[in-house]
């Protein structure tokens, strides 16, 4: 943080008196579950984004962004519609939020930088959210729980940026806790437990460089789909509210009230929940064989029945089957583009990295890049 306030200091001539730094994540198991109120094992990592800022008198807000050098400047009065393709969006999107909740956000100078990739899949929007906001709330006396911090963050996503998206991203920057995973339950909106993954083990982040833009994809789409068969589940089984309630048994009775999208779509979302409750299980046997093989059934099926996957991320995948040392590989986030998680035995993650960025090249030319992830905590503010 401190090379942040030493930049700002420089740019603006005075001194933050708020920062804040709200990490990325990885869906480690659960793909697609958190707005179908279902389970997810995920965590937060190292990389991070930080936010410092200085409240100013009037109404006019500067961001200036260290990475690029790119500055961003609105008026607190007209920021109610998001501009396209705008990073800014994400800051806006927090005071907006904040206003529907009768809190107000006054203006400031700002500078942020940022360690987690963008459009990669491992929730740089979360990340800048989650930073901004807790700056804010030490800067401006907010106090909110931190679970609704994180519907805060959703709220960015669903109504100023049009994503229809669940808790999963917010949730995992806030409450991560390092060297574990954290199994989240969606329906009541709370942290069940931390898991830890076993040591010696690491999770490598492949990064296909097949930038996604959930907003732009078909995210929305897929949202809809799990809604129309939890509906027409209901019909048939009256305790069903969202495809969280349903067993694998109970769809395969109900297929044919599904259209066959409808089926594969609520496949994928039943077997994700059943998937994150065996892996605890898993893990907490030491199996960390058994807990891979899941990373490899979720990628297939979210290959085959959600058709969220891409060709670069499925030959990620197959890779990970063929070189040494690969344990289980899956696409992680959103899907239609971005990263694939590896998990693989700490001593020779470098070597196996290496390799798989050789096949990957071979195959399409493309310079894929990595991260060797440790698993941090969740964001923190504080005052300066």
């Amino acid at each position: 943080m401190q090379k942040l306030i030493e930049k700002f200091e420089k740019f603006y001539g005075k001194k933050p008196t708020a920062a804040a730094q709200a990490p990325g994540r990885l869906e480690i198991l659960g793909n697609h579950t958190d707005y179908n109120q279902g389970f997810v094992l995920s965590c937060a990592v190292e990389q991070n984004t930080k936010f410092a800022l200085a409240p100013v008198d009037g109404k006019h807000c500067r961001i200036k962004d260290f990475r690029d050098n790119s500055v961003r400047e609105f008026d607190l009065g007209n920021i109610a519609t998001a501009i396209p393709r705008d990073w800014s969006n994400y800051i806006k999107g927090v005071i907006v939020e904040l206003e529907k909740r009768g809190i107000r956000v006054g203006a400031f100078d700002a500078g942020m930088e940022s360690t987690v990739p963008l459009s990669a899949g491992m929730s740089s929007s979360a990340a800048l959210e989650t930073a901004a906001g807790f700056a804010f709330a030490e800067a401006f006396g907010i106090e909110l729980p931190k679970a609704d911090w994180a519907r805060v963050g959703q709220g960015v996503e669903n109504n100023y940026m049009g994503l229809k998206s669940g808790l999963l991203d917010q949730f995992s920057s806030i409450f991560g806790k390092k060297d574990s995973m954290i199994l989240s339950d969606f329906r009541s909106v709370e942290v069940l437990r931390t898991v830890a993954l076993p040591a010696g083990y690491s999770i490598v982040v492949v990064n296909s460089m097949a930038k996604h833009n959930l907003v732009d994809s078909e995210y929305n789409v897929r949202r809809q789909d799990c809604e129309s068969a939890a509906h027409k589940l209901a019909g048939m089984y009256p305790d069903v509210r969202t495809l969280r309630d349903v067993s694998l048994e109970q769809l395969e009775v109900a297929r044919p009230v599904l259209t066959e999208r409808e089926y594969r779509r609520a496949l994928h979302v039943v077997g994700e929940c059943t998937r994150v409750m065996e892996a605890v299980r898993l893990l907490e046997a030491n199996d960390v064989a058994g807990f891979g093989r899941l990373w490899f059934e979720s990628h297939e099926s979210s290959r085959v029945n959600f058709e969220n996957s891409t060709e670069e991320l499925d030959y990620l995948v197959e890779l990970a089957k063929s070189v040494p040392g690969g344990l289980g590989a899956r696409l992680s986030g959103g899907g239609f583009g971005g990263i694939t998680i590896h998990l693989v035995k700490s001593e020779g993650a470098e070597e196996y990295a290496k390799r798989v960025l050789a096949g990957y090249k071979a195959r399409t030319g493309v310079d894929a890049e990595y991260i060797i992830c440790a698993i941090g905590d969740g964001a923190s503010g504080c005052k300066l």
